[in-house]
This record gives structure tokens, C-alpha cells and sequence, in this order.
């Protein structure tokens, strides 16, 4: 009969080895967000003006905040060990009443949107400071996080009292002071595993192009016409451009360059700065696609109206610009191809109402093919040492 756990593996937090990788359980937690997504997307859509756009935004930040809380907690401890997975669960089901809130959250469910969410980030850090019991230094940080937490969380309470403007500008202070925390926070005291905070980020992208292949599906329910195929295709187009020109090479080679940063405050900053912060913008960028396609599918034959033009094109601008800053940060060199195609697609917007949406689309369409096919040939060799060098070297050991 195999002995039962010692007690102290049950109710503690299980740290995690060097090479972890992605466990089942999270991926199963990350399912939550798609749901969340798809409500920011359907938040947008309902009110496709600028007030509406920017709730989506902040309620995407938001969500995101508490989604990355959780990336760097379970880089640290093994969420399927002790009492962490039952916590996972916890905040699944308060994740979820969040995602159900979140159409009426800067209304009449503001306040169950804030206590579920504080629910979730409370959770988070009480797992955190379970897990820094024997390291002073993430114990510190742990507080400082607490801190920053509390602050944010309140202020969500206080906004779900307030109305129109003065809501929005608390949501936005708690956002911003949230998400600011860490900069404040001794970096050195925080713990990761390089290949499972990379892989986890990859992974919520791939969640993120999910909401476009369902955002085609949703605009598409008027009926299946030959436009609305055309533009489903294209639709795909898009997204498949955005999977590739994130997971073709950059993936590769910004987990390679955290793996080799060194460990603690160098490290953490590049994860900080690189996922945390910068993975932002490429996933609103993303949602901000799939309502112009949402959009788009709705109504083929017509221009897209102002905010749904500024959605779609707008949201590729910010996805590549995102990219921009990313391989700044990560290699300290720009690279003038996607900056060029995200002027060109904000270049686009005079155009784009003028114009059917579906031509709208197909215009896109070809300028992120055309993108991806120039890297492809003009960096072909070390495209190719890259995608094959470096995923052997990042391949978990057999």
C-alpha cells in the first residue's frame, strides 16, 4: 500500500522544479478566459462607440491582471500538489461569476463583479505568501504585491457607487495602480521557471485567437452567404498571420533570452517587462480584431463604421507595435517591417469607411501575409537555424 502524504505536503505549497512545464490543471484554469474574451468582445460589440471600447479595454486589463497573478504564482508553486489545487478551483468559479458579470459590470453588477475579482487576486496572493513561508524575499515582495492588490480590488468596490465619467476614472486609477505595483516592488525577490512562464504566455495567446475564430462564428448568424464565406476566410487569414508571426520565431527566442538572463532581479524584470506588460497590448490587440471581424461578418457589403474600423485595423496596429516593444525590450533592435505594416494599417482608416468591409478585410488580409512571407524569404537562414537550433535546446529533456 503506498504511505500516504505527509501533512505538511497536503497543506503547503509544493515549489516548483527548474524544468516544469505547463500542467493540465492550467490549461484547464486558462479555459475560464476564453469565456472572459468572448464577454469583452461582446461588451464592445453591444455598444461599438468609444465608451464602449474603452470599457471593453478596462475590463480586458483587469482580467488580464488577474490572469498574469496567476502565471507568476504557478511558475512558483506546482498548482496540481497540496492545497493549491483546490485554491485553482476556487478561483475558477469566482473567475467565472467575474466573466458573467462582466456585460453589466459598470452597472447594476458592479459590486459582485469586484467582490468575485477581489475574491480571485486575495486568493492569489494568500497562495503566495503560503509559498514564501521559507524565503524572505519573496515574502517581502508577496506584501508589496498584497499592497497593490488591496488598493485595486477597493477601488473596484468604490466604482461599482459611482456613475458614467467618474466611474470610468476610478476603474482606470485602479488599473493603473494595480498593474504599477510591481514597479515599485524589489524585483529580486520574486521566483519563476523561465520555459513554463514563456509556454504559459503562449499559451493565453493562442486562448486570445480563439475569440476571433468565435467572433466569426457570432458575426456570421445573419446567414451563410458567399460574402460571409469570403470573409470567414479571410477572417482565418487573419488570425492564422497573427498566430505566426508570434510563434513562427519570436516565441522561440524570447524564452531562449529569459532562460539565459540571470536568475533574480535581471530575470524577473525581463519577465515582468516582456510578458506581463507586453503581452498586454498584443491580446487586446487580438480582441480588438475579433470585433472588427465580428463586425465585418455582420455586415459585408457595408463600410465599417468608425470605431468598428478603428477596432480592426487599430488592433493590428497595436498587436504589431506590441511586437515592436517586445523584441526592443528582449534584443534591443527594431524591427522596421512590423512597424512599417502597423503605420500602413492605421494609414487604412479614411479608407476603410469608405469602402465594403469585406474589401476592408481582404486589404489586411494581404498586408500580413505579405509581411510574413518577406521575414520568411529574406531571413530564411536564420529563420530556419532559429526554429530548429533553439526548439531543440528549449525541448524538455525524455
Amino acid at each position: 500500500m503506498t504511505a500516504a502524504a505527509p501533512p505538511s505536503r497536503r497543506l503547503n505549497a509544493v515549489l516548483r522544479d527548474e524544468g516544469a512545464r505547463v500542467t493540465p490543471l492550467e490549461l484547464f484554469f486558462d479555459l475560464v478566459f476564453v469565456l472572459a474574451f468572448t464577454q469583452c468582445t461582446a461588451l464592445m460589440a453591444a455598444d461599438p462607440s468609444w465608451e464602449g471600447v474603452a470599457k471593453g479595454m478596462l475590463v480586458l486589463g483587469v482580467m488580464w491582471w488577474a490572469w498574469v497573478g496567476y502565471a507568476w504564482l504557478t511558475s512558483v508553486v506546482d498548482p496540481e500538489e497540496g492545497a493549491v489545487r483546490i485554491a485553482m478551483f476556487v478561483a475558477m468559479a469566482a473567475l467565472l461569476v467575474v466573466s458573467l458579470c462582466i456585460p453589466e459590470a459598470f452597472d447594476d453588477l458592479g459590486l459582485l463583479f469586484a467582490l468575485a475579482y477581489g475574491t480571485v487576486r486575495l486568493g492569489q496572493i494568500a497562495l503566495f505568501v503560503l509559498a514564501s513561508r521559507d524565503d524572505p524575499g519573496l515574502r517581502h515582495s508577496v506584501i508589496g504585491l498584497g499592497i497593490s492588490t488591496l488598493v485595486g480590488t477597493g477601488l473596484l468596490v468604490a466604482a461599482s457607487f459611482a456613475d458614467h465619467e467618474l466611474q470610468g476614472a476610478i476603474w482606470l486609477l485602479a488599473l493603473a495602480l494595480d498593474m504599477g505595483g510591481p514597479l515599485l516592488i524589489d524585483s529580486s525577490g520574486w521566483r519563476l521557471v523561465p520555459g513554463h512562464f514563456a509556454e504559459r504566455h503562449g499559451l493565453i495567446v493562442i486562448i486570445a485567437l480563439g475569440e476571433s475564430i468565435v467572433a466569426i462564428g457570432v458575426g456570421a448568424e445573419a446567414g451563410v452567404t458567399t460574402g460571409v464565406v469570403v470573409a470567414a476566410v479571410l477572417g482565418v487569414t487573419v488570425a492564422a498571420a497573427q498566430w505566426w508571426i508570434y510563434f513562427d520565431v519570436v516565441a522561440l527566442v524570447a524564452e531562449r533570452r529569459l532562460s539565459g538572463a540571470a536568475a533574480g532581479k535581471e530575470q524577473n524584470e525581463m519577465a515582468r517587462d516582456s510578458y506581463s506588460y507586453l503581452h498586454f497590448p498584443m491580446v487586446a490587440g487580438i480582441v480588438l480584431i475579433a470585433l472588427g471581424m465580428k463586425k465585418t461578418l455582420g455586415h459585408v457589403e457595408d463600410p465599417l463604421k468608425l470605431v468598428p474600423a478603428v477596432a480592426l485595423l487599430g488592433g493590428t496596429a497595436l498587436y504589431l507595435l506590441a511586437h515592436v516593444a517586445f523584441r526592443l525590450r528582449n534584443v534591443h533592435s527594431l524591427n522596421v517591417r512590423r512597424l512599417v505594416v502597423a503605420i500602413l494599417a492605421l494609414a487604412l482608416f479614411p479608407l476603410a469607411v469608405e469602402i465594403p468591409s469585406l474589401a476592408t478585410l481582404a486589404i489586411l488580409a494581404v498586408l500580413l501575409v505579405l509581411l510574413i512571407a518577406y521575414e520568411a524569404v529574406r531571413y530564411a537562414e536564420a529563420r530556419d537555424r532559429v526554429r530548429h537550433r533553439l526548439a531543440s535546446e528549449l525541448a524538455p529533456p525524455d
